[in-house]
């Protein structure tokens, strides 16, 4: 009992921080500046809605997909420990990361009539760091039931998101550009190390099947 309330404390904070709804803000303002007040929450509850089913998906059937290309978890907890590192990396130099959105995907969003689904919900909420993560805390356990803080924890976060989305304008005046890199830099350097956890986890699974070899 003690591991899964570890485990679901440490599944939290993982996904909150690489699904990064602080930093989505300033893009979401930025693609819907000429939208009306109800089309700006339709878009964040479809965004959030298509990121939440993607994100439990691949949570529930990710690890099969690796399977069946033959992919070990060792390596899937050190490339999903890679990606966490480089969006840390971003968020500590307060910058938008490229593992989520590059700058061209951006620009192209704000020409678009829906951006609900692209980029809003895929990259930028469930983007590969974010269901590689998914992916990674899932197959953590000795079990299935592993799998259910991870989806929790998904739902709380995009629920948070819609709310935070919702009043995106309003927060990016309230903080200003200062006060959202700070809390950027918060959230990344919390991020770097549970990337470090992830990729030692991962070489240590490389090292004891090497030994068992």
């Amino acid at each position: 009992m003690n591991e899964y309330l570890s485990f679901t404390l440490v599944a939290f904070p993982a996904v909150f921080f690489i699904m990064d709804p602080l930093g989505l803000l300033p893009i979401f303002v930025a693609i819907t500046a000429t939208d009306t007040p109800e089309k700006r929450q339709r878009t964040a509850r479809r965004a959030t809605l298509i990121a939440f089913g993607l994100m439990t998906f691949f949570t529930i059937f990710g690890g099969l997909v690796f399977k069946l290309f033959g992919i070990s978890l060792g390596a899937l907890k050190v490339a999903g420990g890679i990606l966490l590192l480089m969006t840390a990396m971003d968020m500590l130099r307060a910058q938008p990361s490229r593992t989520r959105s590059s700058p061209e995907e951006t620009h192209a969003s704000e020409a678009k009539e829906d951006v609900a689904v692209v980029p809003l919900a895929m990259p930028l909420l469930a983007g590969p760091g974010s269901i590689a993560t998914a992916m990674v805390l899932a197959a953590r356990g000795p079990n299935w039931t592993y799998a259910i803080p991870v989806v929790a924890s998904v739902a709380v976060t995009c629920f948070v998101t819609y709310l935070l989305l919702r009043v995106a304008a309003r927060l990016n005046r309230l903080f200003g550009t200062t006060g959202i890199a700070v809390l950027e830099r918060i959230m990344g350097l919390l991020l770097a190390a549970i990337a470090v956890q992830f990729v030692a986890d991962g070489v240590m699974m490389f090292l004891q099947e090497g030994l068992k070899a």
